[in-house]
């Protein structure tokens, strides 16, 4: 009788009542078989000796049977998410073999000839538990794409620098403290991932990689980038957050593809001048740092679209600014800024962050003068961001001179003086100022400040010292 529902093939020819023959299922070229229960894959796959693709991801798979190195025309096999512990001995002559994903498999070693695979193309790794690779895996010359991110790798080998053919390469989430210079030599090289690992510095050999576009090293140990950075003229994305960088090489500047710059938690204290060079960045993210004063030549960067430099100390922001006309959200929450500079309003803001408690993308502003240059500039009720040296003596009340409304900055209402220098416009209503808390190193200090006196919103958020709101001679409604 027909023993074909008996297993995966049947050595008789024969055909059922289904009319399925035997023949053709040996002549099987796609297999898919993904996110169900199998528990075992038989040895009998061996007879699918024209099969192109197999996909058996997600199962219950606890081993790849030996056999399956008869199937010579594999080209695709994707054994991700089973709860397999090595690959067997036979499975390096799958020499057809171009793309190999083994993620999340609980993989301890690689088998050493995994060089055999002379063809692939892309092997992806991912989520595994290796510790180190074998010597032969430079012998995968034709090799495009690797991923070893989430493994247990504390080193790797200097002839990883013979994969000549690698675009991408991911290392994400291991243990390595250094990479060796040898990886320089990755000419055609992408995409670069060094995140999340314990890196202190880069070698100035990785200034080689000149067709790299994306270089990320976030959660490391760096405190310096190399000063041949600037080499990378193709860089796009440098992404180094979470470091110890204490300053940035002047070289950055030279970076001229540039469009994202992340340098998140790290010890900056200033940035060099040359990152107005930088025609092309778009997106610039320097937050908590300890920046004390923004380059005036940050204005350069005419294609800048997003500045975040939040939980800094910077205690003024340069004119100059303003000429990075693209600019359309500025982010300078948990600063010591009293005032912001006049230009910025001819700025096409959508979104200006002065502070954590802040409701609306934007704020209405008044004109006020410095007091050191006498020049004009732009204050609002989250202004100064913290006491300044004047706020230790007597109250001072704030004094608005000319109006000055931007034709640009939308829903952003600059006011001048109106009957009052202690009141503010709403519409056709004057409004007095009422009396607002503000910190101080000395105490509690009243700030005149323009709320209304008609509250809707009061938020408290991260107030640890505050024991009772104040009382005041109007009730807020």
């Amino acid at each position: 009788g027909c023993r074909c529902n008996r297993g995966w093939c049947c050595n008789r020819g024969c055909c059922c009542n289904r009319r399925c023959c035997c023949n053709q299922r040996l002549k099987l070229r796609k297999l898919g078989l993904s996110d169900n229960e199998i528990q075992r894959l038989p040895p009998e796959i061996a007879n699918f000796m024209q099969l192109v693709e197999l996909d058996v991801s997600r199962n219950d798979i606890i081993e790849i049977p030996d056999s399956i190195s008869f199937c010579k025309a594999l080209q695709v096999a994707d054994f991700s998410g089973n709860p397999l512990t090595r690959l067997p001995d036979s499975f390096p002559e799958l020499r057809n073999l171009t793309c190999l994903s083994i993620n999340d498999i609980s993989l301890q070693a690689l088998p050493d000839n995994i060089g055999n695979l002379c063809n692939l193309v892309s092997l992806e790794l991912r989520e595994n538990m290796l510790t180190y690779l074998p010597e032969s895996l430079c012998q995968l010359n034709r090799l495009e794409e690797l991923d070893l991110g989430n493994n247990e790798l504390y080193n790797l080998p200097e002839t990883i620098g013979c994969l000549v053919s690698l675009k991408d390469l991911w290392l994400d989430g291991n243990q390595l403290a250094e990479i060796p210079p040898e990886l320089g030599s990755m000419k055609n090289l992408l995409c670069l991932d060094l995140s999340e690992n314990k890196l202190e510095r880069l070698p100035e050999e990785s200034a080689g990689l000149n067709s790299l576009t994306d270089l990320l090293v976030s959660q490391n140990l760096i405190d310096a980038l190399p000063e041949g950075i600037g080499k990378l003229k193709r860089l796009s994305i440098l992404k180094a957050d979470q470091n110890r960088l204490v300053q940035l090489p002047e070289s950055i500047g030279s970076c001229e593809s540039l469009t994202e710059l992340v340098l998140t938690e790290n010890h900056l204290m200033s940035l060099p001048r040359s990152i107005g060079k930088l025609k092309k960045l778009s997106n610039f993210n320097c937050d908590r740092n300890r920046l004390t004063s923004l380059p005036k030549e940050i204005g350069g960067c005419s294609s800048l679209n997003v500045l975040c430099v939040r939980d800094n100390r910077l205690s003024r922001i340069p004119s100059e600014l303003s000429q990075a006309t693209e600019l359309h959200v500025f982010d300078v929450s948990g600063n010591r800024l009293a005032f912001l500079p006049m230009s910025l309003t001819t700025l096409r803001l959508k979104a200006l962050w002065l502070s954590d408690n802040q409701s609306q993308p934007l704020l209405t502003f008044q004109t006020d003068v410095d007091p050191e240059s006498g020049e004009k500039v732009l204050t609002c009720v989250l202004l100064p961001q913290q006491p300044c040296e004047s706020d230790k003596g007597a109250v001072q009340h704030l004094f608005y001179t000319d109006a000055l409304a931007s034709p640009y900055i939308k829903n952003c209402i600059v006011h001048g003086r109106e009957n009052s220098p202690h009141s503010f416009s709403v519409g056709k209503k004057t409004r007095t100022f009422p009396k607002f808390f503000t910190k101080s190193p000395i105490g509690k200090l009243y700030t005149s400040t323009p709320f209304p006196i008609r509250m809707h919103i009061l938020s408290l958020g991260q107030s640890r010292y505050l024991k009772k709101l104040p009382t005041g001679q109007k009730r807020v409604q």
